[in-house]
């Protein structure tokens, strides 16, 4: 945690739930990955953390901006954004938003199936578009469905398709998976690519861009590559696979840009067991699954959690961590080992660590009656 988070809880005592984001940290992540990837434009995930004072932070640094609907649009436009800044990059719009955003002034599309691609000739025409493949996934804390993304031959049929319409193809795009660790699958996945980029070369389509996409991590309760690690590792895979003729780069980092700036505090509600012999305590927090916490469905992420005033020598117990909805499903982690104080109590607080990211964006608006989760940049 940093001085200016911990300054800010002890001076401000906010009311919980809430998440403090420390604007310096996302600043640095922001400078780290550009140091580590020099050559590639940046372009922030706005579904990770849309605050205003976030977008406004990386919009005066440079960034663009990946966004998911014509309202993250808006947010980046508002932010200082200029249009030639954006990527429409939801690959499922509606005609009507692809409209709207081209009357914004985006002129970058995703896509991955044919019905897609009419749209946006139909609702952008001239427009540049970029479709993306899938991938597997593999080594990722958070792996993607199959429901973003076509296979190579359809992406290598769509492409042509592209090239006698009213629209630029302009590139490929992938997502590795979120929380990725494995930094061979940017190499699977841009090998890919490149077989891609020479089959339509041959065929007259001359692509310029590769998105490489997110999963950049955060440090959770254990290491992660450093970000220097990826930079270099994507840039000998493309110049492994692409040589000298390297086309213009795009990366969208979300959680690596913004969950390390963030913390939530959180009071317990109650400390409880359900029977006389149960070996594990249920520990029930102020925040759960439906208040900001919805990345912890399968205990997939697995956030470092403090307990305020804790002493270290003081005997631990495991416990079951839930939230304190309405819903059985509320359960955080179950299986997961996490051990607290025998001591602890109804109205001690915790601090989850390094979850600026997929927080106040998954908070539903008020389940159960429970306010959203309220956040503070600073």
């Amino acid at each position: 945690m940093t001085q200016k988070i911990a300054r800010f809880f002890e001076e401000q005592r906010p009311q919980t739930p809430c998440l403090v984001i420390d604007l310096d940290v996302v600043e640095q992540n922001y400078n780290d990955l550009h140091d580590a990837l020099p050559d590639a434009r940046i372009f922030y995930a706005v579904k990770a953390n849309p605050a205003a004072e976030i977008l406004s932070l990386l919009a005066r640094l440079g960034s663009a901006f990946d966004c998911a609907s014509v309202p993250e649009i808006q947010m980046a436009l508002a932010a200082g954004a200029t249009p030639d800044r954006i990527s429409f990059g939801n690959t499922i719009k509606k005609e009507s938003d692809v409209r709207r955003a081209f009357e914004l002034g985006v002129r970058l599309f995703a896509f991955d199936s044919e019905p897609e691609l009419e749209k946006i000739e139909r609702a952008a025409p001239g427009a540049r578009v970029f479709c993306r493949i899938l991938t597997s996934g593999e080594g990722a804390e958070w792996p993607l469905s199959r429901k973003f993304g076509c296979d190579l031959p359809m992406a290598r049929e769509l492409l042509l398709k592209a090239r006698d319409m009213n629209v630029q193809p302009y590139g490929v795009s992938f997502h590795v998976g979120s929380q990725q660790k494995d930094l061979m699958q940017w190499d699977h996945a841009i090998f890919q690519v490149a077989q891609l980029f020479r089959e339509l070369e041959v065929l007259g389509v001359d692509l310029g861009m590769i998105n490489l996409g997110g999963g950049f991590p955060t440090r959770y309760r254990t290491d992660v590559p450093e970000c220097t690690a990826y930079g270099q590792a994507i840039f000998d895979s493309l110049r492994t696979h692409f040589g000298n003729h390297l086309p213009e780069t795009i990366v969208e980092p979300g959680r690596g840009m913004v969950g390390s700036a963030g913390i939530i505090e959180s009071e317990v509600v109650l400390v409880s067991r359900k029977s006389a012999e149960d070996p594990k305590r249920w520990v029930y927090l102020d925040i759960g699954k439906f208040g900001g916490l919805a990345e912890t469905m399968d205990e997939a992420i697995q956030y470092p959690i403090e307990v305020l005033g804790d002493e270290q020598d003081e005997d631990r117990e495991a416990v079951i961590l839930a939230g304190p909805t309405c819903d059985s499903a509320d359960v955080l982690y179950e299986r997961a080992d996490y051990k607290m104080p025998m001591g602890l109590k109804s109205g001690d607080r915790v601090r989850i660590h390094a979850t600026g990211a997929y927080t106040t964006t998954y908070s539903a608006v008020c389940f159960n009656g429970f306010e959203p989760l309220k956040h503070y940049c600073i």
